[in-house]
């Protein structure tokens, strides 16, 4: 496992994130796993050297934070990990319920530790860029819960770039602390926050985490999985055909590589200079194996144009855009792969 520095800060962190989000209960999604299902992924991850884990208190409405505390409890110690978990989506009732209020947060943050049965949090995260609520209430609340030890840091996700440099304002102006993460998803099919944000968090100082590594599992190449056809933002984010035309190059490398698919889309994220950690959120141990292979696993100049070849500019992922993207054309096979797509059936 390679290790390093997350951000500008000291906080050291695997470069593979164990991704909890499939974790928690069935009766939220239908490919949720119960925590005895949960317990030998983590076990896993934890032996081979992960010491990151990312959660939200939206996962199961509560559920996931409640499974993997529970788990975590039982067979890791708590100050060698590097827990992080984010506040903003609806859970449980009333008007108050989401959000980045100083209301809600404050709930939230104390909610979270109980269910999750520690202390403190490594990295308090908002979990998105709340409109409705000013940002000097929001990010005055989030240096309250690092100066009460409540989170040792805090960090950001799925944003525009505009509205990071507003948070990193707001804390120059007033002192706060800074944001030492931005998490965001990055993918063969998914590229647009190479413009702007990657570009601002290097030059800003911040660690940049990517989730969605697969797609949301298109790039496993699984097209008949239960994650595939019952997760809907899958079908609302890369529904399009060019996303398809990605996973099919993705599966055409892997074919010539002999390896499996996932591996060759993670190999490609975690190639990528603006990248510092990779969110893993996986079914089977099998999976975070290759994850770890991943990080050993070289793209030749061939692979990475058949790789990137399909990309085309789209909206951003975020709320703000859901349900309004436009669908995408790919350019046409060049070089090595041009010849072997004329002979070979991708399946």
């Amino acid at each position: 496992m390679e290790y390093i520095n997350l951000g500008q800060s000291g906080l050291k962190v695997s470069r593979l994130c164990l991704g909890t989000m499939n974790m928690g209960s069935k009766q939220w999604k239908p490919w949720i796993f119960d925590e005895a299902q949960s317990e030998p992924l983590i076990r896993h991850a934890l032996e081979s050297g992960i010491n990151f884990i990312d959660l939200a208190d939206f996962y199961s409405s509560g559920a996931g934070e409640e499974v993997v505390g529970r788990v975590l409890s039982r067979i890791a110690n708590r100050d060698e990990l590097v827990l992080t978990t984010k506040v903003g989506y609806p859970i449980g009732a009333g008007f108050n319920n989401q959000g980045h209020s100083r209301k809600h947060i404050m709930e939230s943050i104390d909610a979270s530790l109980k269910r999750l049965g520690t202390d403190y949090v490594d990295i308090y995260m908002l979990h998105y860029f709340d409109v409705n609520t000013p940002i000097e209430e929001t990010w005055a609340a989030m240096n309250d819960i690092v100066r009460s030890g409540k989170a040792r840091y805090v960090g950001v996700s799925t944003m525009y770039t505009w509205q990071l440099a507003k948070i990193l304002w707001c804390c120059e102006r007033n002192g706060y602390a800074k944001p030492i993460n931005m998490q965001l998803q990055l993918n063969c099919a998914y590229r647009e926050e190479e413009r702007e944000m990657i570009p601002f968090c290097r030059d800003q100082g911040l660690g940049v985490s990517v989730f969605s590594p697969l797609a949301r599992g298109l790039l496993s190449c699984d097209f008949n999985s239960v994650r595939n056809q019952t997760d809907f933002f899958t079908q609302e984010m890369y529904a399009d055909g060019t996303s398809r035309n990605v996973a099919q190059s993705v599966s055409h490398v892997a074919q010539l590589r002999e390896l499996p698919p996932a591996q060759i889309a993670q190999a490609w994220v975690l190639s990528h200079p603006g990248v510092d950690c990779m969110l893993v959120g996986a079914d089977s141990v099998q999976q975070i194996d290759s994850a770890i292979a991943a990080l050993d696993t070289p793209i030749s100049a061939d692979e990475r144009y058949e790789l990137e070849r399909n990309y085309t500019p789209c909206d951003v992922i975020n709320d703000y855009t859901a349900g309004k993207r436009i669908a995408r054309e790919s350019r046409a096979a060049n070089g090595l792969f041009m010849d072997n797509l004329t002979t070979r059936n991708i399946a």
